[in-house]
């Protein structure tokens, strides 16, 4: 029988990389894109918040939770672009991902908490559009190795460097 402690480095599947948006000003909208470039130093090339907060350099949400916030704000169907997101990840529970590296393509992130939603929300979702994405706007990432994330990749959880603390 594991243990609570090796349960938390037990998951199911690997994820997939579902969308993919950045933003190349501030308060323009999201441009979707088929594929980035993320740095160690930078972040996501081409992105407005480049270069910023080393914990924060690429944020993520669960497509799960596009459905749930779509259901509290009244529409059918959610545009990612609208939560602002830099990335849309299937097949994984990102909550359980904290402090954990993931390995996408070639790149390496350390998920490092969660993305709170901003007063924006409330604008692009409509009223209680912050309240619906509390406890669902994802999370947040430092770059540990850059490279390309495409749409359709995979997400690993760990990586394949041996030296890493949770291959």
């Amino acid at each position: 029988m594991n243990n609570i402690k090796d349960l938390f480095d037990v998951f199911p599947r690997p994820g997939r990389i579902e969308w993919i948006g950045i933003r190349p000003e501030r308060r323009v909208p999201v441009q979707v894109v088929e594929a980035i470039t993320i740095s160690t130093n930078k972040g996501i090339i081409g992105d407005h918040y480049s270069g910023r907060s080393g914990n924060r350099h690429v944020t993520l949400i669960q497509a799960e939770h596009l459905p749930v916030v779509a259901a509290l704000t009244g529409h059918d169907v959610l545009d990612p672009a609208l939560v602002r997101r830099n990335i849309v990840v299937s097949g994984l529970n990102l909550l359980a991902l904290k402090d954990h590296q993931i390995q996408i393509g070639e790149t390496v992130l350390e998920i490092t908490g969660q993305c709170h939603p901003c007063s924006k929300m409330e604008t692009a979702l409509g009223p209680g559009g912050y309240n619906a994405m509390r406890g669902h706007g994802g999370m947040t990432a430092k770059v540990i190795r850059g490279g390309a994330i495409r749409v359709g990749d995979k997400v690993l959880v760990g990586t394949n460097d041996p030296h890493s603390p949770t291959s």
